[in-house]
């Protein structure tokens, strides 16, 4: 949001830009658990990551991004 914010881009941009930017938590995690912990269970870590932050980032995560956004831009 800073730096979208930072950058002077519009507010559909910085929404865009911000949605984008929390999503690559539950996107990149599974990929950089099993890279550096092979041996750990890839039931618990990509569960963790589809089922908690994701519903997360839906219900809190997206209104809150909104409304920030449109508090910065008036």
């Amino acid at each position: 949001l800073g730096l979208s914010y930072l950058a002077g881009l519009e507010q559909g941009n910085a929404f865009l830009m911000t949605v984008l930017s929390a999503s690559a938590s539950y996107i990149a995690v599974p990929a950089a658990m099993r890279t550096a912990l092979p041996d750990s269970n890839p039931g618990l870590y990509v569960t963790m990551s589809l089922a908690i932050t994701f519903p997360l980032n839906i219900i809190l995560g997206i209104p809150l991004y909104y409304q920030i956004i449109q508090w910065l831009w008036q």
